[in-house]
């Protein structure tokens, strides 16, 4: 895996996540999560282990989404763990991350709530 700039600061990964995904770096994106971490997508379904999301996020970017930045809310932490969220487009709930802080103070999710828009049909 190619050396990525680390989160030093939980809500550093919405920020590498958007400039990864932009950049169709499925590799770079996973190096953000856990090895055993849980994202709660598809809908109703789980993609489970940094192997898995590598897989999901290559066979995504294929359509070349393309993600914006946003501010994010609040982060809570509490000692090694944390919950950064963003709002979504619509106002509506929360796309949420439970992070947690690595034995070299960076920080990876752990658990991923994100929220997806599916691309339309041509």
């Amino acid at each position: 895996m190619a050396d990525h700039e680390k989160a030093l600061r939980p809500e550093d990964l919405t920020r590498l996540f958007v400039e990864r995904a932009n950049a169709r770096d499925a590799a770079g994106i996973a190096a953000l999560y856990e090895e055993d971490a849980v994202m709660a997508y598809p809908p109703g379904q789980q993609t489970v282990g940094r192997v898995a999301i590598r897989e999901f996020w290559e066979k995504v970017l294929t359509s070349a989404p393309r993600f914006e930045q946003e501010p994010p809310l609040p982060t809570l932490i509490r000692g090694d763990i944390a919950l950064t969220s963003t709002p979504p487009r619509d106002g509506s709930g929360a796309r949420a991350q439970v992070v947690r802080r690595q034995s070299d103070g960076s920080w990876l999710r752990l658990l991923d709530q994100p929220e997806f828009v599916t691309p339309a049909k041509a």
